[in-house]
């Protein structure tokens, strides 16, 4: 079962309040919510309840809002402490409970995940949207005329024509990992199948051939936005992006990247942003979470709003910023149940997307001993169940040299033995030698070789030391500098483990176009475990 089924409920939006009123109540509100004591740097981080501080579980995405945070500090008194998450890892602590006591608010781009599954909706009491922002293409200048597209007209149907015609190739986040990848699944899937109610079964069955031709033109996937639009900037040869239209538009304003953003005409999901307020929070923290609410939602806030982070204002006196257009688009409903969800998404991982193919450089050097090579065991194992059909693993363990190469492949036709076989080679792992870290990363590309067009290709690093054996750094920068530029598309994600030097990481991972994990924590976010898991959106 996909970890989006973690979540969901039972809809219901908060009553917008009038403009008068909201402006009555909220120096009342303000007034009778403590200000927030300054906490010295060890309370600060230790996430207890503070009198005048809203602990907010909050999408990544948001952390934009940073600056608006802090004048709404100054307006109201109120400090957010947020935690910034993933919105289905946010919508899974929910489910299971784990954010009842941590959290007083949860603010998430939707709250469509919620309404999946009463575990998680019952613990919020309210909800507010904020702003909105649309799904939107991302399209080259250079491709739009090529494709002889008025972009005002431009539909799901004409852009699924342009990559089944091999006219056109994007790149997206992945759906069961980030709100806007699923959000975009769900408008593809519903502008592709004619659907005019909540997507069914049927209605997936039915578009399932053009959904599959359709994501044959997806060359990048991400677990986050940001990741996305850097690797984007990377390949030339990707013609668009598909992520919320406030991302595409901020992309535009803080990089030369100049995309022409489509909203296709027969409609879109739109993330509404809502604040929600958790049962379990304290009557002060309630009273503090709507006070902030009312201070966001006031016209010159949201005015700041829409100019600043280029997303819709929900107020109808605030203006959206100008290079937001005013036009309409229909809105797609979400789909209305679990099992249609679930459904979409396993035939996007499992059917539709292209397969992945990746291989695993671990550190099996002296130094993994004991409980370093344990916890590298239990990560592996536990990551088997979340591997995909059609996707290819090769498990590359290295030491003063590499070990051994094997590879293996989730047959759909035999989809547990290649995890069982996975399972088995990461048993028989033993930790001896030095660490030959460049020399292991040059024999995974020699292992990949040219084809990276028929799969999404990447190498995941872990170490726990420094490269004391084989190539050098520079000796490695030259290696992958030679390759063609198809082969250097295929990024490196190191994980930071044990004693691992966290810059040198860092800088493969820049030469590569990959992205640094931190899994040096015991259990949970940061772990060895969280960082394979992690990794897994980028895959």
């Amino acid at each position: 079962m996909s970890r989006l089924m973690q979540a969901g409920a039972v809809r219901g939006l908060a009553r917008l309040l009038a403009p008068l009123l909201a402006a009555a109540l909220l120096v009342p509100l303000a007034a009778c919510t403590p200000q927030p004591a300054r906490p010295d740097r060890e309370s600060a981080d230790d996430g207890r309840p503070r009198a005048g501080t809203v602990r907010v579980l909050a999408s990544s995405e948001l952390a934009d809002m940073v600056p608006l945070l802090e004048e709404a500090r100054k307006a109201t008194g109120i400090t957010v402490r947020p935690t910034w998450t993933g919105t289905l890892d946010a919508v899974g602590q929910l489910a299971s409970g784990k954010a009842d006591g941590a959290y007083d608010a949860v603010w998430l781009s939707s709250n469509d995940y919620l309404r999946l599954d009463p575990d998680a909706a019952r613990r919020v009491t309210s909800e507010t949207p904020l702003m909105a922002s649309p799904v939107a293409l991302g399209v080259r200048p250079a491709t739009v005329e090529r494709l002889g597209w008025d972009t005002e007209q431009v539909t799901w149907a004409q852009v699924h024509r342009a990559v089944a015609d091999g006219k056109l190739t994007y790149g997206m986040t992945d759906p069961e990992r980030s709100n806007s990848g699923f959000s975009a699944l769900v408008s593809v899937a519903s502008g592709l199948s004619g659907a005019q109610a909540a997507l069914t079964d049927a209605d997936v069955r039915a578009a399932s051939p053009k959904l599959k031709e359709f994501f044959a033109g997806q060359r990048l996937t991400s677990g986050s936005s940001g990741w996305l639009a850097s690797a984007y900037a990377r390949r030339s040869t990707v013609d668009a992006l598909i992520n919320y239209e406030s991302v595409l538009l901020s992309l535009n304003r803080d990089s030369s990247t100049g995309l022409t953003v489509i909203r296709p005409r027969d409609g879109v999901v739109t993330a509404d942003y809502p604040l929600s307020t958790l049962a379990t929070a304290a009557p002060s923290a309630k009273d503090a979470v709507r006070a902030l609410t009312e201070h966001l939602r006031s016209p010159a806030v949201q005015r700041a709003m829409t100019g600043q982070t280029l997303r819709r204002p929900v107020v109808a006196s605030a203006r959206p910023a100008g290079p937001l257009s005013p036009e309409a688009r229909r809105e797609l409903p979400f789909p209305g149940s679990r099992s249609v969800a679930d459904g979409l998404l396993s035939a996007y991982e499992h059917q539709l997307r292209r397969p992945s193919r990746t291989v695993y450089v671990l550190d099996t050097s002296g130094s993994m001993r004991g409980k370093r090579l344990q916890q590298l065991k239990s990560a592996l194992t536990g990551l088997t169940g979340d591997f995909r059909e059609r996707e290819e693993v090769t498990l590359l363990p290295f030491g003063t040299s590499v070990k051994q190469v094997r590879t293996h492949t989730v047959d759909p036709a035999d989809p547990k033995a290649g995890p069982a076989a996975i399972r088995a080679d990461t048993a028989a792992l033993t930790a001896e030698g030095d660490t030959a870290i460049y020399s292991s990363l040059a024999a995974a590309y020699d292992h990949l070789g040219p084809d990276t067009e028929s799969a999404f290709t990447s190498v995941v690093l872990m170490t726990d030391g420094e490269n004391t054996a084989g190539r050098s750094a520079a000796d490695f920068t030259a290696f992958y500098r030679s390759l063609p530029p198809a082969r250097q598309a295929t990024p490196v994600f190191p994980i930071v483990f044990g004693d691992s030097d966290r810059s040198e990481l860092d800088r493969i991972a820049a030469l590569t176009g990959g992205r640094l994990f931190d899994g040096t924590k015991e259990q949970g976010p940061g772990s060895l475990d969280g960082a394979f898991e992690e990794i897994r959106g980028y895959q």
